[in-house]
């Protein structure tokens, strides 16, 4: 019963980051097409850090409260030393990790170079006089994590000056160059990674 309630609470935090440890993983994997596949949970990410807490708390509680007469009375000799497995030591462990899945968002963009100001050192060569700025409309970014791989994915075009992308906004601000650089590129870029550019800049 307590396993059962362990792995609840642990498969609930790795759904409700999901969507956001998909992008790195992704990357890794050299196959960012993949990034937006569980954008679809994000809507449902408070239930599921509400299930963790739920199931965690009551896995504490279960470990902490003192035990009552007739559990002391009725104690196997087994129970005086429990397995690994059944100990404070695993649920700290698990508490962890689930701590870790839940803030996954927070801190994913440290696992992506730094992305959305490429620096004067990179740019100096070009020529910043003749550059262009656009705002793309991007679907299917919902964290921190999302807006760094976007960055990361178009900054490593060469005529690229900066990259912003908010996923509250849905959007991907890019300066470039277009004497080096295709607007229709970047955004083809863009849709490699997964996520998709459903407005065009206007003329």
């Amino acid at each position: 019963m307590k396993n059962s309630l362990l792995t609840s609470g642990i498969l609930a935090a790795l759904l409700s980051s999901l969507c956001c440890i998909t992008p790195l993983l992704a990357l890794l994997a050299g196959v960012s097409g993949i990034a937006s596949t569980f954008s679809w949970l994000d809507p449902a990410r408070p239930f599921f850090v509400g299930v963790t807490f739920l199931v965690l708390g009551f896995a504490w509680y279960q470990k902490l409260r003192p035990r009552t007469a007739e559990e002391i009375a009725c104690a196997c000799d087994e129970d005086l030393k429990p397995s690994f497995w059944h100990s404070k030591r695993f649920l700290g462990i698990i508490t962890v990790f689930a701590g870790l899945m839940l803030s996954f968002p927070s801190y994913a963009h440290i696992f992506y170079s730094n992305g959305g100001d490429l620096g004067a050192s990179t740019f100096a060569e070009q020529d910043t006089t003749k550059t262009h700025k656009i705002v793309l409309k991007v679907k299917g970014m919902t964290c921190a994590g999302c807006e760094s791989h976007i960055e990361h994915e178009v900054s490593a075009l060469d005529g690229v000056k900066s990259v912003d992308a908010i996923y509250a906004e849905g959007s991907a601000t890019i300066e470039y160059l277009p004497s080096k650089l295709e607007e229709q590129t970047i955004i083809d870029v863009i849709n490699k990674t997964g996520y998709t550019v459903i407005e065009k800049p206007k003329d």
